[in-house]
């Protein structure tokens, strides 16, 4: 595959939306052809998916429903979508890929990681991102910059523990992969995409 898929990561009201803006930008002033998808979502049937994830259901969501769910979204996303633009050399950047589900369902839902292993092994086939980049917030922040853009979705509405455990679950995954970078999105817009620009200057080169 001669493109490059590049991922943004982080808890709600941790400015992905920005960031994704940021680094679009750069990729398209390298000269390089973009595809921007977003997870749970990105193809009909996976946009289907993520309203069911997220749709607040009178009976209990187990996590292992919700896991599920969040790998049927993501294979359709990969056969459909990613590859086939990898595959003609376009450069792909995701709003969350598989390491959401290391961190929220793993470390929020505590889902064991053998669970985790082999739903990877199934759906993703040894296939990872180029490039992550984790905006790390912490969870009080983040809830709060996220109530402020109106009311709380089924996942965002699971509590400070959960996104606390979230959190480190994201960072501890973080320091075993060189390939995910932490930027400190505590720090003020401007600090924040200064810092994903220098990331993506040396990836880029």
């Amino acid at each position: 595959m001669s493109g490059k898929f590049i991922v943004i990561e982080g808890l709600e009201g941790a400015g992905k939306s920005s960031a994704i803006a940021v680094v679009k930008a750069a990729i398209e002033q390298a000269g390089h052809t973009l595809v921007c998808t977003r997870e749970p979502g990105g193809t009909p049937m996976a946009e289907a998916i993520r309203e069911c994830v997220k749709h607040d259901w009178q009976e209990q969501v187990t996590v292992e429903a919700e896991l599920l769910l969040m790998y049927a979204a993501r294979v359709q996303l990969l056969a459909n979508v990613i590859k086939p633009a990898l595959e003609q050399g376009q450069w792909v950047l995701g709003d969350r890929h598989d390491l959401s589900s290391q961190a929220y369902q793993g470390g929020g839902r505590q889902i064991p990681e053998t669970m985790l292993e082999s739903l990877r092994a199934i759906s993703l086939k040894g296939f990872k991102p180029d490039l992550t980049l984790y905006l790390d917030v912490e969870p009080s922040a983040g809830l709060a910059r996220a109530r402020g853009r109106g009311a709380l979705d089924r996942i965002e509405l699971s509590g400070l523990d959960f996104f606390t455990r979230t959190r480190d679950r994201y960072l501890q995954l973080a320091a075993q992969d060189p390939s995910i970078k932490v930027i400190d999105a505590m720090q003020d817009m401007p600090a924040v995409h200064a810092q994903i620009r220098k990331e993506l200057q040396g990836f880029l080169a």
